[in-house]
């Protein structure tokens, strides 16, 4: 035996690995084999199915960079800070993952809402948060959070910090470190936890629907969109769920795909100032 099969795993692993993929393929395999197929095109285009499509990818979109913009610096402060209550800190980044949706959906309507922590400062500014588009947007955002945090954290603690203490001898500062040198080795694991969160935030339904409600055009987003047709026409219950499933197949095939990381590093470039690309390049010419 060569020294791959030495390296490979043992045989009988195929048989709980298969009934894994069993698991995981006849709910799908069982959608697929209920839709109405001559009458698709017009359950998924309908007026109210299109409205939540819309609205879905639209408020995706908004929480993945709300994500973004709060995950970033909480996943750098948790893997290369230190501070007192750290662990604590962590756990409760995670909770979200934990906390059962419509549990999730309460905290914050106890918080935005109109007897909540923040809801009579909130209705002083003229800002009516829940039953709104913002509703949705909040409700994606916490629980898609602690996709992004998890996986820049786990790659921050795999990134040794040899060159940021070259960067510091130079005579770089912290912020400048931290955008030329930390954040660009971050790319790939940036990117899939964007994705995770934007697929995690285009699912969501208990949340939603216990802090934004369920109206149409305004926060009625696909997940609900499906509820409430599983109830009025099962038909395009099952036609918008293939949509739903087929859409985040298509976003997790697509952010997974080789050339993404040669992509990022010449986006990542340009933001550097080397609008060329010649690093990006020069990282991937084999020396000979």
């Amino acid at each position: 035996m060569n020294g791959r099969g030495r390296r490979g795993y043992p045989a009988w692993l195929w048989v709980p690995a298969g009934l894994g993929a069993v698991f995981v393929l006849l709910p799908l395999i069982a959608i697929v084999t209920h839709v109405d197929w001559p009458d698709f095109g017009q359950l998924i285009t309908s007026t109210s199915s299109l409205a939540a499509l819309r609205l879905s990818i639209l408020t995706a979109l908004s929480s993945t960079v709300v994500c973004v913009v709060l995950g970033v610096p909480m996943a750098v402060v948790l893997a290369r800070g230190r501070f007192p209550g750290q662990s604590i800190a962590r756990a409760l980044v995670l909770v979200p993952l934990v906390m059962p949706p419509v549990v999730s959906g309460l905290a914050l309507l106890y918080t935005v809402g109109s007897r909540g922590l923040l809801g009579p400062t909130l209705l002083r500014l003229g800002l009516q948060v829940p039953f709104s588009t913002a509703a949705v947007v909040l409700a994606q955002a916490f629980v898609s959070l602690p996709f992004i945090v998890i996986s820049l954290e786990g790659a921050l603690r795999t990134v040794t910090e040899t060159h940021d203490e070259i960067a510091f001898a130079y005579g770089a500062s912290r912020t400048q470190v931290l955008f030329k040198i930390t954040l660009p080795s971050l790319g790939p694991a940036f990117v899939s936890g964007a994705v995770l969160s934007f697929a995690r935030s285009l699912g969501e339904f208990g949340a939603t629907i216990t802090v934004a409600g369920s109206l149409q055009g305004v926060t009625r987003t696909l997940p609900l969109e499906i509820y409430l047709q599983n109830n009025l026409n099962p038909d395009a219950a099952v036609a918008l769920s293939l949509l739903l499933v087929v859409i985040a197949l298509v976003v997790v095939l697509v952010a997974g795909q080789p050339w993404r990381h040669a992509a990022l590093a010449e986006l990542l470039d340009v933001f550097n100032d080397d609008p060329r690309g010649e690093r990006s390049r020069e990282r991937n010419t084999v020396v000979p």
